[in-house]
């Protein structure tokens, strides 16, 4: 079945491969689900996905992040099912998330678990039925354009090693001095890295 829209696809898997499968794992899946494909927020490290707690959500939905890095459907599928064990489980630690997780065939360290090959055995013809996965990967590049890097520069000295971090507004008043009373460039301007 085609899928125009890579929601719809998410949809579908969800519907379609992870219900069944959670549903036979005891632990069925809430029909207040949303997912999208989306960059998780800032400061998750390089997550490639993102649950969010129906307590986020106006309507109480748990909102899901798959990142647009990802184009390969059987690697967004073992995405999606380690983000809908977190609509059960909030934390990896938990015995139940890691029980969840193996019985829907997912492997490795629990905070970054992927489909090995049980995964594929129990859900790549499902997965294969949604169709290509509408969609054209994004660099990680992309994350970090139009994101704000520091606004401070590093300033060093280039005896003792003495760093400190100042704004160019400061900067145009005047460079900061190596406070170092030891060193040779005491009281000397700092380099700028």
């Amino acid at each position: 079945m085609k899928h125009n829209t890579r929601e719809a696809w998410l949809q579908a898997a969800i519907s379609t491969v992870f219900r069944p499968a959670f549903a036979q794992a005891g632990e069925p899946l809430r029909d207040t689900i949303r997912v999208s494909c989306a960059f998780p927020k800032r400061g998750s490290r390089g997550a490639i996905g993102q649950h969010w707690p129906d307590q986020y959500s106006a309507d109480k939905h748990s909102e899901i992040f798959i990142s647009p890095v990802l184009s390969d459907p059987l690697r967004v599928a073992d995405v999606l099912a380690h983000e809908l064990i977190h609509t059960h489980h909030s934390g990896h630690k938990a015995k139940t998330f890691g029980k969840l997780a193996r019985a829907l065939h997912l492997e490795g360290k629990l905070t970054r678990t992927t489909g090995g090959e049980a995964f594929k055995q129990a859900f790549a013809n499902q997965i294969g039925l949604l169709g290509d996965y509408p969609h054209g990967a994004m660099t990680e590049k992309a994350r970090a354009t139009g994101t704000q890097g520091t606004r401070l520069l590093k300033a060093e000295c280039a005896c003792c090693g003495y760093t400190v971090r100042v704004t160019r507004k400061w900067l145009e008043i005047g460079p900061p001095l190596c406070p170092n009373t030891t060193c040779d460039n005491y009281r000397e301007p700092l380099g700028l890295d």
